[in-house]
């Protein structure tokens, strides 16, 4: 459907609006910076667990997500 990005293989709540696609690819792409950063900036490991759901996640792990899910939406909004 032009002018949104399917996220699934479903439809209804699997699709959305084009420029909300971009958006969350900005915020996820920016959550990666703050994960991979070495300056004062980084986020710390409590951060982490609280973004992944209160779960104690695997800080290299849940950087990998974020990179692979950056990557699949900036080539559904290209």
């Amino acid at each position: 459907m032009p002018g949104s990005t399917t996220l699934g293989p479903g439809h209804g709540v699997d699709a959305i609006d084009h420029p909300d696609a971009q958006r969350l690819a900005s915020v996820m792409r920016e959550l990666y910076g703050l994960l991979t950063s070495t300056g004062p900036d980084r986020m710390t490991d409590a951060q982490v667990a609280a973004v992944s759901g209160g779960v104690a996640q695997d800080r290299a792990e849940f950087t990998a997500w974020v990179e692979r899910v950056v990557g699949r939406l900036e080539e559904a909004t290209a």
